[in-house]
């Protein structure tokens, strides 16, 4: 590991206690492109390091139709497409510390997402992202499943499982720059006692299932009516969090899709709550972020 590496200047954030570890490489790389997977495992270790769901790298775009460009890490070390919550902290820290603009056209791994940012007095108090269009197919999500084409898609249908707890449950897969698979309890006669006590091995095995080549997210959903829903998350690389911000926007696209919800729900999660909303030109989320403290590494281990 790079001596550099110690003595780093870093900035810890959180977006509904799902938080992140922020490095600023706006003028130039500090942790080699080889490093940053061991890296984010290492600085992500809580009681170990600074601790932390996933690390934040703030990058020069790659081309001028953006205005920068976001790279996160989950702290198992893999790289993720996207980020609900973590591009909301993005918007917070360019706008406040390197770039006065607003909206801000951000470059992701999986494309342009727009952060739109209600300011006061110099400080972004909540952020709208454009979460663009989900996809549905299997090919888009990735999901491998016998008797379906690659264009089909998998709507509240049976996955079977080999865990002792359920011998199957019915989910929905979608893609809104990374994939989610999405489990409505009614409809698996569920609660959430029960996923609260078995989450580590019902999340574990379904992120792992090989039906999911790439891996996926999952989160149970409650319905409470058409304009609310509660969900409990497992993130693909970080396990339990308190919210997932592509998470939510999935689940709604989903239970919207089934006609379930609205196209405006207001979703609760452990860490808080997330405004949705479904429109003709694809899915918006709003929240806030919050910038916890500058820290300085001195002892990386």
């Amino acid at each position: 590991m790079n001596s550099n590496i110690e003595n780093l200047n870093f900035t810890k954030m959180h977006a509904l206690g799902n938080d992140y570890i922020v490095i600023n490489e706006w003028d130039g790389e500090i942790i080699p492109e080889s490093e940053k997977e061991e890296f984010s495992k290492k600085i992500c270790r809580r009681g170990f390091s600074v601790g932390g769901d996933g690390v934040i790298f703030v990058q020069r775009p790659s081309s001028e139709k953006y205005d920068a460009k976001f790279r996160i890490f989950n702290s198992d070390g893999s790289e993720a497409e996207m980020c609900g919550n973590g591009i909301r902290c993005f918007g917070k820290y360019v706008y406040e510390k390197l770039l006065k603009k607003n909206p801000l056209n951000v470059e992701t791994k999986d494309g342009l997402r727009v952060c739109d940012m209600d300011i006061e007095n110099d400080e972004v108090k909540y952020i709208t992202v454009y979460m663009g269009k989900p996809r549905f197919k299997l090919k888009e999500i990735p999901m491998k499943v016998p008797n379906k084409s690659e264009d089909d898609e998998f709507l509240n249908e049976d996955l079977k499982l080999k865990n002792g707890l359920l011998d199957e449950v019915k989910l929905s897969v979608v893609n809104v720059g990374n994939p989610h698979a999405i489990i409505f309890m009614e409809d698996n006669g569920l609660d959430t006692p029960f996923i609260r006590d078995n989450l580590n091995e019902l999340g574990y095995e379904i992120e792992h299932h090989n039906a999911f080549p790439e891996r996926i997210n999952v989160h149970f959903v409650k319905v409470l009516n058409p304009k609310e829903i509660k969900i409990i998350t497992w993130e693909r690389g970080a396990g339990y969090t308190t919210a997932c911000g592509t998470g939510t926007t999935a689940s709604v696209a989903i239970a919207n899709k089934l006609g379930k919800t609205d196209k405006k729900v207001l979703a609760h999660l452990d860490g808080g709550d997330l405004e949705i909303e479904i429109r003709d030109d694809g899915i918006y989320m709003k929240g806030d972020a919050v910038i916890v403290y500058e820290g300085r590494l001195i002892n990386f281990g």
